[in-house]
């Protein structure tokens, strides 16, 4: 039986790799702890951007800073879990659904962010969507990079001062 999802009717053309896991027919194991981390996760985060959005509402036509706020902090923090998870825990199998996938994912919102940069183009605040749009990408990619590489600085400093500590 071909990997291949059943309602297809047709096999992969030769050479091809199936993007479906072998045995998909059969029936399958379901990671029931990794899919409760991350459900875990979820809410906390979600409800963290709640909290803040509750906290200071956004106005109609201004900029949208409790969102910008929320999805770059979210990616700075998603940069220091890749540094932390690949460098320092790399055997928790459990940190990166719940804290990635979970937390952070249920925490950011770049669906709220199209939705934002539609209601202000709708508002005819055409200024504030185009610098909302480009600002919050350029601060977000900046954000993984600096979480990513400040953690790993921290990380090799933490390490020398430790290696410095037993040498003594």
């Amino acid at each position: 039986m071909p990997d291949t999802p059943a309602d297809t009717g047709s096999a992969p053309p030769a050479g091809a790799v199936s993007p479906f896991p072998a045995g998909l027919g059969r029936r399958a194991r379901v990671p029931w702890a990794v899919l409760g981390v991350i459900s875990v996760g979820g809410a906390a985060g979600a409800l963290a951007r709640y909290g803040l959005g509750q906290l200071v509402p956004a106005s109609g036509t201004g900029f949208p800073w409790v969102t910008f706020a929320v999805n770059v902090s979210g990616c700075l923090l998603i940069g220091v879990l890749t540094a932390l998870v690949s460098d320092v825990w790399p055997g928790r199998r459990l940190l990166r659904p719940f804290l990635g996938t979970g937390l952070l994912g249920g925490y950011t919102t770049f669906s709220t962010y199209v939705v934002e940069i539609q209601r202000l183009i709708g508002a005819g605040s055409v200024g504030v969507a185009l610098t909302y749009l480009a600002g919050t990408l350029l601060a977000a990619i900046a954000a993984v990079h600096a979480g990513i590489t400040g953690t790993r600085a921290l990380v090799r400093r933490a390490r020398r001062a430790g290696r410095s500590r037993e040498a003594r």
